[in-house]
């Protein structure tokens, strides 16, 4: 579709830039630190191995939630491509996620300073995932701009060559 001057175009705009060095290290730095305070957290974790292990899954849980609805956010920003049951599915799982982990920390038999441990390593896995799944798609959507940037400007200069080779 082409548009004369002054008419409006359907087609949303986004201006990229690339994050920085230090960003991206700081964003992996901060994702590594939540996951290993997790699973020392988990490891360490006073009772029993059936609490250890509900605990390892409610993380897991929750850390694959996350990056689902950051993708799925991400996909239909422009306009819903994923089906309505596929968006209930990951909000859903995601509310499970959260809610069942809560439940299950607020229920285990441990000191309350363990628990504060884990729920706020808990809470930083889930800040760091989503900061992480930004920045990685961020990067993503800038390498696909380039590229079409840079293959729009060989079409260019290929049909500027034919015209001048015509002439």
């Amino acid at each position: 579709m082409t548009y004369k001057k002054g008419e409006l175009s359907m087609a949303t705009q986004y201006i990229m830039h690339r994050d920085s060095n230090a960003w991206r290290l700081q964003v992996w730095l901060a994702f590594a630190i939540a996951v290993v305070a997790c699973a020392v957290g988990t490891i360490q974790l006073p009772g029993q191995e059936l609490d250890r292990a509900f605990v390892a899954l409610g993380l897991f849980f929750s850390l694959f939630a996350c990056f689902a609805v950051a993708k799925m956010i991400r996909d239909n920003r422009d306009g819903q491509v994923d089906t309505p049951s596929w968006v209930m599915t990951v909000w859903v799982a995601f509310a499970a996620a959260v809610l069942l982990t809560a439940w299950g920390l607020w229920r285990m038999n441990i000191p309350a300073a363990e628990k504060n441990y884990m729920v706020v390593s808990w809470l930083f896995l889930i800040s760091t995932t989503f900061t992480l799944a930004k920045t990685i798609r961020d990067a993503h959507e800038a390498d696909l701009m380039a590229r079409s940037d840079l293959a729009a400007s060989d079409v260019q200069a290929q049909s500027t060559q034919s015209t001048q080779s015509t002439q």
